[in-house]
């Protein structure tokens, strides 16, 4: 599915919309060139599963942790990038709470078959995101098909 977004707002809602889809242990992966919208789409997410907190990249840290109507855990993985490190990853993405994963390609032999892969691209104009959504799964299927309809 493929989806044009002409502001930071519209991408926070679709974070909106996909995260009153989600259950325990889902994984959402997000590719996109540096400064494309995947911390605002994230903020989107959290903002749908009621975290309070300010959301920021964990580029630093990896992994930041958020507390809402369930657990949200925020990766950026992209300094895991020439290193395979498996830095727990099973218990975030088997866990009680919803994974997204920024720059996900650096660790794909640990993500789970079932998930949602979002691509978040430029435009020729500069406002304007053009986001492709792959779900892996029956579940990511569904929650597609609801935002399509």
């Amino acid at each position: 599915m493929k989806i044009q977004l002409r502001s930071p707002e519209e991408t926070k809602t679709l974070g909106q919309r996909i995260a009153k889809l989600l259950h325990p242990g889902d994984v959402i992966t997000l590719e996109g060139q540096l400064g494309a919208g995947k911390t605002t789409f994230t903020k989107g997410i959290a903002s749908g599963l009621e975290v309070k907190r300010h959301i920021t990249s964990p580029t630093f840290t990896i992994v930041k942790e958020y507390r809402g109507k369930m657990p949200l855990y925020h990766m950026d993985v992209y300094r895991l990038e020439d290193s395979l490190e498996d830095i727990g990853f099973d218990e975030y993405f088997h866990g009680n709470g919803v994974s997204v994963v920024e720059w996900a390609g650096f660790i794909e032999p640990f993500l789970p078959e079932n998930r949602l892969d979002i691509s978040i691209q430029y435009t020729d104009n500069e406002d304007i995101r053009e986001i492709d959504l792959y779900p892996r799964g029956s579940h990511f299927e569904q929650v597609v098909n609801e935002l399509h309809g």
